[in-house]
């Protein structure tokens, strides 16, 4: 398929990798070798290409932090597109939050359950329902601050805390933008080596997509199947409607109104990272493919496009937030804990928080639940009610994320720009 363009073969593999899945999973859902073939072909074909991904995501967060503040170069440049960068993720963010408690308080999903069911369903769940509710205890609004800060970046980086290496990354930044000399100037030609050295690597690997989303998409849906959703339709129905409504009118209409774009352009030009983050259900491993997207495809400046969406791969969580709104109230209106006003609106405010300290990483949001689940006495094993279709919530809200990321970066380009389209995209030319 060497004609088709890149967005089109990863079409086309999500789109077989679902409908093989599910069809496996209809008709041949206990087979031996179905299992076999999950477990030895599909699993792995997926798991190489996330840890490829995953491979380039240090590097890349720390050679494009570094670029994008050397090239914004002005300390006061660099405060004006960083407050404008917070504003723009605590505004859409405040809206995803209160469209997802808007739709559970209409809906009222968690009512619907028999109670028989609701137990059953989280005793097949217990074992890791219990893990991740024992896990809150490590997650606190002092400590999510204080390692922002870290005190070895380099273990930091070996972990994977990409807040710590996104600050590490900005103050070496601003430095080198400070000192102007021939040392940082060598230093600087060395990490734009680095990042296109990354750039490079991510062209060689988005060739294999196509074939990974249709491995990974293969190996979720042959082992969810119907049977999950069935039991918990109400939940789902409720978080995909939410979803669907901050990203099917939310963003259009600030595309339009504030970025100066055409939504189908947008879309169209922004597949292959949406089409990435629903298969990995990662932003952090969608971030290479979202760098390259929104510079090449969307046209955003390189310094605004470095800039937002590295910071925005973990601090704008939006479609996170917003399922974590529904999942705690969801699971208050099952437990019959009745919450007013005043609490929901202190929800909403954690929802925002821990959404920016949510590990932007499959499943990296249900320890933050299980934290606002404690703190408003529903008991946080109760998030077992949900494990079974968390997987696939977890794809639909990583595109609400990255799509986000990318909704920022062009509606802030456009203001840097100062003009009225951001670039002279238009609706004709192919993405």
């Amino acid at each position: 398929m060497p004609s088709l363009s890149l967005h089109t073969r990863m079409l086309i593999g999500f789109i077989v990798g679902v409908s093989l899945g599910l069809l496996a999973n209809l008709v041949f859902a206990d087979a031996a070798w179905l299992a076999a073939l999950v477990k030895y072909v599909a699993d792995p074909v997926g798991q190489l290409f996330l840890r490829l991904l995953f491979m380039l995501v240090i590097p890349l967060v720390f050679s494009a932090l570094v670029l994008g503040v050397v090239e914004i170069g002005d300390p006061r440049s660099l405060g004006r597109i960083g407050g404008k960068t917070l504003v723009w993720i605590l505004v859409v963010t405040t809206l995803a939050v209160s469209i997802g408690l808007l739709m559970v308080n209409l809906m009222e999903p968690g009512r619907g359950i028999p109670p028989e069911l609701g137990q059953e369903i989280m005793a097949q769940t217990g074992e890791r329902a219990a893990q991740i509710a024992a896990g809150r205890e490590m997650v606190s609004g002092i400590d999510i601050l204080l390692n922002i800060v870290p005190r070895n970046p380099v273990q930091a980086a070996a972990n994977g805390d990409l807040i710590a290496v996104m600050f590490f990354a900005l103050m070496f930044g601003i430095a080198a933008t400070v000192i102007r000399s021939d040392g940082t100037r060598a230093f600087v030609s060395t990490v734009q080596g680095v990042y296109d050295i990354c750039l490079k690597l991510i062209d060689w690997v988005i060739r294999l997509a196509p074939y990974a989303v249709a491995a990974l998409l293969f190996s979720i849906t042959a082992k969810l199947g119907f049977d999950v959703l069935v039991q918990l339709a109400r939940f789902v129905a409720t978080v995909l409607a939410a979803l669907a409504l901050h990203f099917f009118v939310v963003f259009p209409i600030l595309l339009r109104v504030f970025g100066g774009m055409s939504p189908r352009v947008f879309f169209r030009g922004a597949q292959p990272a949406l089409l990435t983050a629903f298969s990995t259900s990662s932003s952090s491993a969608t971030l290479p493919t979202t760098l390259k997207v929104t510079e090449e495809a969307l046209g955003v400046p390189r310094r605004v496009a470095r800039f937002v969406c590295t910071l925005g791969a973990t601090a704008n969580m939006n479609g996170t937030a917003l399922f974590e709104g529904v999942t705690v109230l969801f699971l208050a209106q099952f437990f019959g804990v009745e919450l007013n006003l005043l609490q929901q609106a202190m929800i909403l405010l954690l929802c925002m928080l821990g959404a920016i300290g949510a590990a932007g990483v499959p499943g990296g949001s249900l320890p933050v639940i299980a934290m606002i689940l404690a703190m408003f006495g529903i008991p946080p094993e109760g998030i077992g009610l949900i494990l079974g279709v968390d997987r696939l919530l977890d794809m639909c809200r990583t595109v609400v994320n990255v799509g986000g990321d990318m909704v920022g970066s062009v509606v802030i380009g456009r203001s840097e720009a100062g003009q009225a389209p951001l670039s002279q995209i238009d609706e004709d030319r192919p993405a």
